[in-house]
This record gives C-alpha cells, structure tokens and sequence, in this order.
C-alpha cells in the first residue's frame, strides 16, 4: 500500500529510546552488564499522519520526568521531512534485576546523568 506498517513504529521508538540512554553516556550494554533489563511493560501510541515507505523521518525521544521508582517513561514523537508530526506516543519501562528476575530501582548511574536535567 506503500505506507509504514504500523507494527513498524515500535522499532523508531525503540531506537529513539536506546539513542537518548546513550546521549547520557550509558549505554543498554553498559546497563546490562550491571545485570539491568529495561523490558517495555505499556506503550500508547496516536497516528496522526501516514508515513510512506521511504520518508526520511526524525524521531524526538524525551524524559519528561526524573524517575523516583522502578519505572521510566519515555515520550516519543515522528516527524516526517516536511517537519508534519506523525505519530507520538509514550513507553513505559520497568527497571528488572536480569538475574533475580524482579524490578529494581533505577540505577545511580542513570539518576547521575539524568539529574542535571530536572534541576530548577
């Protein structure tokens, strides 16, 4: 039909999520290796506009909010090259101890680098 598929769409949110943990100097292997899983426990996506097959499309991954807890949430936009939105949404991820299998809280690590962020 030459439009994205709408399955597709997870796959940019997931890039802009792994892109915006590594503009903070982490990276997933890096929290891995700390025995941390980040693993999508909700999503909430809003198609506005189609994206064709071969549109170049920018994607806007934020932290709107410092996490205190288990949880982060990341909101996540699509623009097309024209700079029209086309999607957004938010995915909600749950830190997880890899090996005991359980949530944990964020790491110290993280809170550092996201900290200066949330500074008023």
């Amino acid at each position: 039909m030459g439009y994205l598929y709408h399955g597709n769409y997870m796959l940019y949110y997931e890039e802009g999520r792994t892109e915006a943990i590594r503009r903070l100097g982490i990276t997933y292997k890096e929290l891995e290796a700390m025995n941390v899983g980040l693993p999508v426990v909700a999503s909430e996506l809003e198609y506005l506009r189609p994206a064709f097959y071969d549109d170049l499309i920018t994607v806007k991954t934020t932290i709107e909010a410092l996490p205190h807890d288990s949880f982060i949430t990341f909101h996540t936009e699509l623009y097309n090259e024209k700079n029209k939105l086309l999607n957004r949404g938010k995915t909600r991820l749950v830190f997880y101890d890899i090996s005991a299998r359980k949530k944990v809280q964020m790491p110290d690590v993280l809170g550092r680098a996201l900290a200066p962020y949330f500074q008023q």
